[in-house]
């Protein structure tokens, strides 16, 4: 069920782009502007909106941090902003002073990408703030930038249908015409998956054109075997040109927004529609989900943007695997343990350990000799790092199931102390304390504003969590 929760109505003209971070949505338009917001409230920054662009603002994106803003324009230039205070950090030029089309940061901002309109592509040095490397596509313009989840490779989408994989290096490792009437948007997803056939790992991404067709592919990104770009399928729904697509945090969902006004939301692993969503009165042309709660904002040439709320198949909290899976350590697959990695900050081991063909019954098995002498490596820290992991899932496989309603949300521990807050639900005192004197007055678990922050001791759950500890020691 996707909700609509709230309406910005503030840019004077079409909105071009939407970005989130942890804590804040920004949006640019055709007015110049870029306006930021509060996910807690929706409220607009004190500093909101952004002025320096002398022209449509097409673009924006924040670091992975949330502390840097970029924006890029008609102008030729890329603006970057601190988000925290609005002020200009840096305007960076486009050598050729071409209307600046889309830029991205890249996983560990070390750079920046900017793309513009005569098919230049500047990778920018975020600590130097100098250009680092410069390339072309062979036809078109830029319009489209996606980086993978690890940086070792970015794609860039032209008008003229062609996806292009890059390395950080500035180098073409691949060319593919995917849209006949020219590429829009495109996005790879943070979740890498298996091929199921070769054990390699790979990357989902989406593109979408002027052709009406959203399209799924695989990328292989491997040092041995170069890049490969493989077509998955279609996706099918629009009846007009496709403006934008993301996937969801975790991968599951894809959202596209059209020229038919509707917005789609997927299932990836199946391609069913899970949602059509067509409250805009113009073309839809920018979406994104946000990053850790269950929230997706729509922009459109009506000069709104809908915020939905919807529901999840998991908690919208960012627990780790083991938590959210049913399924015994021992009997995970191969893409489980990828999962898994991705969720402990080891995204660099997953193609090792897909290699290594290492499921969840040889994931309990490794040990520090394993590590060096089979799987080769060699970082000391990296392998303590491992093997500790390994071991809290060893702990927790020996360890009772705790019942899910005796858990904290926000912890995931045992409530001691519990409280009921405005939203309805339980939480252990100190964790939903931090939670809002962090100045997060929303939901944990609906990230909607608290109506209230009173607390009400839960002593019902109290004494059953009292009773269910008593049985536990006898």
């Amino acid at each position: 069920m996707a909700t609509l929760v709230h309406t910005l109505v503030d840019h004077s003209d079409d909105v071009n782009y939407c970005a989130f971070s942890s804590s804040c949505l920004a949006t640019c338009s055709l007015d110049k502007t870029i306006r930021v917001y509060s996910l807690n409230n929706f409220t607009e920054l004190p500093y909101s909106p952004l002025k320096g662009h002398t022209y449509a603002v097409h673009c924006c994106c924040f670091s992975p941090s949330g502390r840097v803003l970029a924006s890029c324009s008609t102008d030729g230039t890329t603006m970057l902003w601190d988000a925290g205070d609005g002020q200009v950090l840096a305007v960076l030029a486009q050598p050729s002073g071409s209307p600046v089309r889309v830029c991205r940061f890249s996983p560990d901002s070390t750079y920046l990408v900017s793309g513009a309109a005569d098919g230049s592509l500047i990778l920018w040095n975020m600590q130097s703030l100098k250009l680092y490397r410069s390339g072309n596509v062979k036809d078109g313009s830029l319009v489209a930038c996606a980086f993978s989840p690890n940086g070792n490779f970015f794609v860039t989408g032209s008008s003229c249908g062609d996806l292009t994989i890059w390395d950080d290096k500035m180098r073409c490792l691949c060319n593919e015409k995917a849209h006949d009437l020219g590429v829009t948007c495109c996005d790879i997803s943070s979740q890498p998956i298996s091929d199921g056939e070769h054990g390699f790992t790979y990357f989902q991404m989406a593109s979408c054109g002027q052709d009406n067709q959203i399209k799924l592919w695989l990328i292989l990104f491997a040092d041995f075997l170069g890049v490969e770009l493989k077509y998955k399928c279609t996706l099918n729904g629009h009846s007009a040109p496709v403006l934008a697509c993301a996937f969801s945090y975790d991968g599951q969902m894809l959202v596209s927004g059209s020229v038919d006004k509707c917005v789609i939301i997927y299932e990836t692993t199946t391609g069913n529609t899970l949602h059509t969503l067509s409250q805009h009165t113009r073309y839809v042309t920018t979406c994104a989900f946000a990053p850790y709660s269950p929230l997706l904002a729509t922009g459109s040439m009506d000069k709104t943007v809908n915020i939905w709320h919807f529901d999840l198949k998991q908690p919208c909290a960012a627990n780790t695997v083991e938590n959210e899976s049913k399924v015994a350590v021992e009997d995970w697959s191969e893409d489980d343990v990828s999962a898994w990695l991705c969720a402990q900050d080891l995204a660099d081991f997953v193609g090792l350990f897909k290699r290594n063909n290492i499921d969840g019954k040889e994931l309990l098995n490794l040990t520090k000799e394993s590590l060096a002498n089979e799987l080769k490596i060699e970082s000391l820290g990296r392998r303590s790092k491992v093997l500790q992991k390994i071991e809290e899932l060893r702990m927790k496989m020996t360890s009772v199931t705790v019942p899910d309603e005796f858990l904290c949300p926000i912890t995931r521990e045992l409530m001691k102390d519990p409280v009921i807050a405005a939203d309805g639900y339980s939480y252990e005192k100190d964790a939903i304390e931090n939670w809002i004197s962090n100045k997060r007055r929303s939901s944990p678990m609906t990230n909607l504003p608290l109506p209230s922050l009173v607390l009400t001791p839960n002593r019902t759950l109290k004494m059953a969590i009292g009773r269910w500890l008593e049985t536990q020691q006898k």
